[in-house]
């Protein structure tokens, strides 16, 4: 019994593992900031053992338009030995073990960053017997601004909040204001009850009735 819930859970890590969502890569960039350049493949499973290569290439403006390798994956992330001085140090490898998320950033962000990024990835693995290779690229039109660019939905959802604050607190005011004149109608009510109660035995006292005679 033991061994067939070991078997059945380690069925189930296998297809957890396999699940990939493929999403597609921000394109504006703020200087100064992070930018995440998001590249997915995601692997079929005949495809779970194959050796994989990823080549980050960059393209300049048209005033600098040359394709240039800026950094790759090779066995292990790496710079290429031939990268130039513009990008080391400033590409950071945040890929996933399983390679299925194979992407990159660039930390720093300057405006010449702006241009075209390619993401290719080839795998290469065997299948009984029979060697095959597959590759994919994924393009990147990155721009890059002084500043963010404001988002329209996050703005209204904030003063949405704003809104709903206000009206809570004036809704709140209110509920406190009629609850203490209705306390306050309470005790006077009250008051009033206890003060008829108590002038009841004065009148008597001031208004006895006839003397019993024998």
């Amino acid at each position: 019994m033991s061994q067939l819930v070991i078997i059945i859970i380690h069925c189930l890590f296998q297809e957890v593992r396999l699940v990939c969502v493929d999403v597609a890569s921000n394109t504006e960039a703020t200087v100064g900031g992070v930018m995440k350049l998001t590249c997915i493949y995601c692997m079929k499973r005949e495809e779970i053992s194959a050796e994989t290569k990823v080549d980050w290439f960059y393209t300049g403006s048209a005033s600098d338009y040359r394709r240039m390798l800026i950094y790759l994956y090779d066995r292990e992330p790496q710079e290429p030995e031939d990268a130039e001085m513009y990008w080391k140090g400033r590409l950071t490898w945040i890929g996933s073990k399983d390679l299925q998320d194979i992407s990159i950033s660039i930390v720093n962000v300057s405006a010449n960053d702006s241009g075209t990024y390619e993401c290719e990835v080839s795998r290469f693995f065997e299948l009984d017997s029979f060697k095959h290779s597959t590759t994919k690229k994924i393009t990147i039109e990155l721009k890059v601004k002084m500043q963010a660019s404001v988002d329209t939905t996050a703005l209204y959802s904030k003063i949405m909040m704003y809104v709903l604050l206000v009206f809570l607190t004036l809704w709140l005011l209110v509920e406190m204001i009629y609850c203490y004149r209705k306390i306050s109608k309470s005790e006077e009510l009250a008051q009033d009850t206890a003060t008829d109660y108590l002038a009841i035995p004065s009148e008597n006292k001031e208004n006895p009735g006839p003397a019993v005679t024998e």
